[in-house]
C-alpha cells in the first residue's frame, strides 16, 4: 500500500493513508482501535476519491465498510489491482 501511494504522491495526488498498528510490543486497546477507525473515515470525509487496493482480487471486510462509507458520501472509487501496480 505504501508503495502505491508514494507512486500516486509522486504524481502529484495528495494521498492519505490508513494507520495500521505494526508495532508488535505495545498493547492496543479496544477505544484506541475505535480511534484509528474513526481517524480514517476522516481521512475519507476530506478525501475527493478512495483507491482500493484489490491484490489478488481480495477485498476485506474493512475495506468494504470503508467503500460503503465513501459511496454514501458520493466519493469516487477507484479500483488498483496488483495488475496495474505491476505496469505502474
Amino acid at each position: 500500500m505504501m508503495m502505491v501511494a508514494e507512486k500516486m504522491a509522486l504524481k502529484g495526488n495528495c494521498i492519505l493513508t490508513p494507520t495500521y498498528p505494526v508495532i508488535d510490543d505495545i498493547e492496543i486497546t479496544e477505544e484506541q482501535l475505535v480511534k484509528l477507525k474513526e481517524a480514517h473515515f476522516k481521512r475519507i470525509d476530506f478525501s475527493d476519491a478512495i483507491l482500493v487496493l484489490n491484490v489478488n482480487n481480495y477485498i476485506g471486510n474493512s475495506t468494504n465498510l470503508e467503500i460503503q462509507y465513501a459511496k454514501k458520501l458520493g466519493k469516487e472509487i477507484i479500483y488498483y489491482t496488483d495488475l496495474l501496480i505491476d505496469k505502474h
